[in-house]
């Protein structure tokens, strides 16, 4: 054999193995499993980062192998783009699902819920303790958060509530103004669909309404029933007269039990006192309270009494609700519950 083909067949063959090796070792990197814990690795990828420098962190601490292949299987993919956030990849995973999970943003979701009813300080405070939730000085207190929505005075029933879904790092600012735009959406699509001749002179009325239907329901079939009451309490010009709205005049003060004298106390939320409605709302409602609150039931009725089970025994007349009284709150049951959050014991 001649001696340049001998040379020929040595470095075809050094080639042959130098190729074979490179797909052995781009398999290796692209198709083994990852060195991960049994139950997956949570890592997070700042905002500017890039794949390259995502795999150099991975590769120091000994979860990537050969990232140059990862490399290259990403920009013949054409997924070298990756989203920031946090990842949960799970046990199993190779680094072509790596590379796949950065590129569509699969990060970590999580959820915060603020609740019917609650009161803005309530919402507040549920988003600070939020998982992952990045706390700024928005979130230190009712005003400041306020300040931050660009909301004059008192910011209650400002933020709808409801389950908001949030990325790792998210703050609490972020999640406010989530919330606010959605009230805002969610109050002005019902004031397209309201009833006519309301005694409401702007939607943030219809809010206040709203909020007190929302503490005043025990149960969900009676809001519109309960809204038309109250409206049509303030058409005869009667006052409103409802617990929850005393309640949250008396603010700190509130101890669990609603006393004669509660009653009498002269705040800009006392309705037994006041004529029409309060300042501003006291709490968040849902859009079911807001829709009733522009589409209160037709009737007659003017009183309402809890029954104890969560509904209410409603009366056209004073004595009728007087009755009522006697017969559901003046001889309670050991079972017994108002419509309201808080107990409202009378002395």
């Amino acid at each position: 054999m001649n001696s340049w083909l001998r040379g020929f067949l040595f470095i075809f063959f050094l080639a042959f193995v130098g190729a074979a090796a490179a797909l052995w070792s781009a398999q290796s990197a692209l198709v083994k499993p990852l060195p991960l814990p049994p139950d997956g690795m949570r890592m997070d990828v700042e905002n500017g980062s890039n794949l390259s420098r995502v795999l150099s962190r991975l590769h120091d601490e000994g979860v990537v192998h050969s990232p140059i292949w990862v490399r290259i299987y990403a920009r013949l993919k054409e997924q070298s783009s990756i989203h920031p956030g946090e990842y949960m990849v799970p046990a199993g995973s190779n680094a072509m699902d790596l590379v796949a999970r950065l590129h569509r943003g699969d990060v970590t979701r999580y959820r915060v819920t603020l609740v019917e009813g609650w009161t803005f300080q309530q919402a507040l405070a549920q988003i600070r303790n939020a998982t992952r939730i990045k706390a700024t000085a928005a979130g230190e207190s009712v005003a400041a958060a306020a300040a931050a929505l660009g909301i004059e005075g008192n910011p209650e029933g400002r933020i709808f509530p409801d389950t908001y879904v949030y990325r790792s790092g998210s703050s609490d600012l972020d999640l406010l103004r989530q919330a606010y735009q959605r009230m805002e959406i969610v109050l002005e699509e019902e004031w397209q669909r309201r009833a006519e001749n309301l005694p409401y002179k702007d939607p943030y009325d219809a809010l206040i309404m709203a909020s007190i239907v929302e503490k005043e329901t025990g149960v969900p079939w009676e809001r519109d029933e309960i809204a038309g009451v109250f409206i049509r309490r303030l058409n005869k010009n009667m006052r409103l007269q409802t617990d929850p709205t005393v309640i949250y005049g008396m603010g700190e003060g509130y101890d669990g039990n609603l006393r004669r004298a509660d009653l009498r106390a002269i705040t800009p939320y006392n309705t037994y006192v006041i004529s029409g409605m309060p300042p501003t709302p006291i709490a968040l409602p849902g859009r079911e309270a807001i829709h009733a609150a522009l589409n209160p039931k037709a009737g007659d009725s003017l009183y309402f009494v809890a029954k104890g089970d969560g509904s209410h025994h409603f009366s056209s007349t004073l004595s009728d609700h007087n009755r009522a009284v006697q017969e559901y709150q003046l001889k309670r049951r050991s079972d017994y519950r108002s419509a309201p959050a808080e107990t409202q014991n009378r002395e």
